[in-house]
């Protein structure tokens, strides 16, 4: 998948995450995480947003996350709407094998 432009999803209410995403000036990703959980939380953060850029192949991008304690779905399903608006898809490559999540 690759990134035309930034975009972003989510509030920063109470149990919630915003996500933003915008292409990598590097050859990798950049992981920026806020997290008011980070010392609990902060690898497993890590880890799905991680999960989800190699499930869809994503090309690298920055992805800026400031997280108000929300549940590992709620990341999720933020990490995949601000994907979607990133790349300009109107809907996610869903038949993308679930052995890579």
């Amino acid at each position: 998948m690759k990134i035309i432009r930034e975009a972003m999803a989510g509030t920063l209410e109470s149990s919630d995450v915003m996500v933003r995403i915008a292409p990598a000036e590097g050859a990798q990703h950049d992981l920026l995480i806020a997290s008011s959980v980070e010392k609990q939380f902060g690898e497993a953060i890590r880890q799905t947003l991680l999960q989800l850029l190699r499930r869809y192949r994503v090309e690298p991008v920055q992805v800026i996350v400031d997280d108000k304690g929300a549940l590992d779905c709620v990341i999720r399903a933020r990490m995949e709407t601000a994907l979607m608006r990133a790349s300009g898809l109107e809907t996610l490559p869903w038949e993308v094998s679930h052995d890579e999540a």
